[in-house]
């Protein structure tokens, strides 16, 4: 039985579309919700680590001491062989785990943007399943630089490094494929302050969207799933 595990770090963000997945096919899930103080797991004990999104910065170590010894495990869990996959936050905490820069981005970039695939990306097998063009859900104002032996996936006119892969071990992706109406309607009241007008920022009511927008790019999750199980 493959046995995930998820690092949560707000209360209101979970896994979204991946949860239903994961149950269907018999996996086994547990999860550290860093803020309620619960502990990380050890690498030996799971085959999947899963590094959810959440409002803070993967710097910001002074308000959040435990983003110290969550970016250790996630390097030790890289070593050990382990898949991972990061979404949002958990993109960002991957980059720097691995010895490579987060920083604020240049424009923060929330509600449904498209982003492109690179033309690296056709030579890797999870690369390929992405569209030329598709337009995905974001919320974020950080970006990361790609680590070394990284492979950039894709790419927005806001954002130039939204996804990358290392070999078939590792996937971190900036943007959130397992964003569900429910979610969406969790940050827009959790995270409102981030709701500032710009021109890569929109309303709440089209970030809520229509549901036809959660069910394409949930749709493009499980695709991805599956190549990467």
């Amino acid at each position: 039985m493959m046995r995930v595990h998820c690092l949560q770090h707000v209360a209101f963000e979970g896994l979204g579309g991946i949860e239903p997945w994961l149950t269907e096919r018999g996996y086994r899930l547990s999860c550290s919700r860093l803020y309620a103080g619960e502990p990380l797991p050890k690498p030996d004990d799971f085959d999947w680590l899963i590094v959810i999104g959440g409002p803070m910065g993967a710097n910001d170590e002074d308000v959040y001491p435990w983003l110290a010894a969550e970016k250790t495990l996630i390097s030790q869990w890289i070593d050990a062989g382990k898949r991972v996959l990061g979404l949002g936050l958990g993109a960002q905490l991957i980059a720097a785990s691995l010895g490579a820069m987060v920083c604020k981005n240049e424009q923060r970039e929330i509600g449904w943007f498209p982003i492109e695939r690179t033309a690296e990306a056709m030579a890797h097998p999870l690369g390929r399943l992405f569209p030329p063009r598709s337009v995905v859900f974001q919320w974020h104002g950080d970006t990361f630089a790609l680590p070394v032996g990284a492979v950039r996936l894709a790419s927005s006119e806001a954002c130039r490094n939204q996804a990358f892969a290392i070999g078939d071990q590792v996937l971190a992706l900036q943007f959130h494929l397992h964003m569900t109406p429910a979610g969406a309607a969790q940050l827009v009241e959790q995270c409102d302050a981030d709701l500032k007008p710009g021109p890569f920022v929109q309303a709440a009511e089209r970030i809520l969207g229509t549901p036809e927008d959660f069910q394409r790019i949930n749709a493009l999750l499980v695709e991805l799933l599956h190549a990467f199980a």
